[in-house]
């Protein structure tokens, strides 16, 4: 085992909690509402996906574009105005793997100018041999096709890979493709589904890599 993949948003840097204000905040905006709770289900949640949720919903004529382009700016504003915030454990977890000589990649959710500058503005972008983004893949997360265009791009199996997820989506792609998935929680704890297809859950990338130790 020679390669692990990192979501990014809520599991290495502290955006999550912004998405889900500004996706409320964004709903609002347009004459719908939603609750913090239900706006969780949306993390990490690609296309065709999310679509879908707003479907079912709202119904079909929902304008998900011009909302996802509003809460893009209100976040933008936020983080700007606050900056971005590394996960407790980040830097430590990435520093001891590639002490060991393994490799680190992304595969998040998040466009990949996003992507670049979120870890640019957070200081963890030499950490990373390569990122996956959705905009690369035809289904985002919870399928399978992020992290087997990972594994593709690393020349391994799944079964030989990885994946450190925050977010009950991101564990379902991760675990759909073949990977080992370990857990982060970020916002909420996960429902026993989501444990069962995690190798493990720790509280923390700090625990996670105590763990590690032991393991690789």
């Amino acid at each position: 085992m020679d390669t692990v993949f990192f979501d990014m948003d809520g599991t290495l840097i502290d955006t999550e909690k912004y998405y889900n204000v500004c996706w409320c905040e964004a709903i609002a905006k347009f004459g719908y509402t939603i609750t913090k709770e239900e706006a969780l289900d949306l993390r990490s949640l690609g296309r065709p996906h999310v679509y879908r949720f707003f479907e079912e919903k709202y119904g079909k004529g929902f304008p998900y574009d011009e909302m996802r382009a509003y809460r893009k700016k209100i976040m933008e504003e936020m983080l700007k105005r606050d900056g971005i915030t590394v996960k407790p454990g980040a830097k430590e977890i990435l520093l001891w793997l590639k002490s060991r000589q393994i490799r680190c990649m992304i595969a998040t959710a998040t466009d990949l100018e996003r992507t670049n500058r979120y870890l640019e503005m957070a200081g963890l972008s030499s950490y990373f041999d390569e990122i996956i983004s959705a905009v690369m893949v035809k289904n985002g997360k919870p399928s399978p096709d992020i992290y087997q265009l990972a594994c593709e791009k690393a020349g391994r199996i799944p079964s030989d890979c990885i994946a450190i997820e925050d977010s009950p989506n991101g564990v379902r792609a991760a675990a759909a493709a073949g990977c080992r998935v370990f857990m982060i929680p970020d916002l909420d704890e996960p429902d026993e589904a989501t444990r069962a297809l995690c190798e493990g859950v720790f509280p923390s990338l700090s625990e996670l890599r105590t763990h590690f130790v032991k393991i690789l």
